[in-house]
């Protein structure tokens, strides 16, 4: 039997943005330590994504000690990671409304120069409830910025069989994964329901049905229309395609590249 281990690990620290990969990642309630902490939001404190700025995936963020870097070709900014400012008001991600705060005027000006319209950048601090679908989590679980639950995980296998359909391979970030693990079956993890990594037990909740943010090259900004449309042709379910399981962590700790995966059942 082939032994599963997890090949990459991917924490995006500003919703949208460009992320890192790292060799180790604490899980906490929220999801990995620093992933999707922060984001833009417009003058109507509505989210902004790639998915109508495919332009955001120019911009790069990663910790660098207690500080939250923030790129943009050959521009650079860099705030403390517990940098607030004003009141906490209230933002909208899809359906949730959630209580966010101000970081900086300059991250907002840095910002919105380079974007050419006024964005707020706001923090979503560690200790804000945002509760996970109740079809599919039990009360208390949480989850940081990201669209809808906390971690998301993808086998090697499953992108080499997508990229064996498609004319030009696409690489993983693509897709945004937390997690990528190496020697399974293609799509295997969509069945996943209980497993560990290392020492973190996780449980699979539901496939990730996938948008047009798919279609965006995180390189150059620009999109197009794959692997989306490959995808349609042969992962589409009651009207969504889906790449990708997400997951809850039912317990916490570190997870490490390398690591084994245990699927309980």
């Amino acid at each position: 039997m082939k032994i599963r281990t997890l090949s990459e690990i991917w924490v995006y620290p500003v919703k949208s943005l460009g992320g890192y990969r790292l060799p180790e990642a604490n899980v906490l309630p929220k999801g990995l330590a620093h992933d999707r902490r922060w984001m833009l939001i417009d003058s109507n404190n509505q989210f902004l994504t790639q998915r109508t700025l495919p332009q955001l995936a120019l911009f790069q963020a990663r910790m660098v000690g207690t500080e939250l870097v923030l790129t943009h070709g050959k521009q650079r900014f860099e705030l403390a990671a517990e940098a607030r400012q004003g009141e906490v008001f209230s933002a909208t991600v899809w359906d949730d409304t959630v209580q966010v705060q101000g970081c900086s005027t300059a991250a907002d000006q840095w910002f919105s120069d380079l974007l050419g319209w006024p964005v707020r950048f706001v923090a979503f601090p560690e200790m804000n409830p945002r509760q996970v679908d109740r079809a599919y989590s039990s009360e208390g679980q949480w989850v940081s910025l990201a669209d809808g639950y906390p971690v998301l995980i993808i086998g090697e296998a499953s992108l080499a069989d997508l990229n064996a359909r498609l004319a030009t391979p696409v690489p993983m970030n693509r897709f945004r994964p937390n997690l990528v693990f190496t020697n399974g079956q293609p799509y295997e993890e969509d069945g996943w329901s209980d497993f560990r990594v290392g020492e973190v037990t996780f449980k699979g909740v539901k496939p990730c049905a996938r948008c047009v943010m798919t279609t965006v090259d995180q390189h150059t900004g620009v999109k197009g229309t794959e692997p989306l449309a490959t995808l349609s042709a042969y992962r589409k379910k009651n009207g969504k395609v889906y790449f990708g399981q997400n997951v809850l962590a039912t317990s916490g700790g570190l997870v490490r590249e390398g690591d084994l995966i245990e699927i309980a059942k």
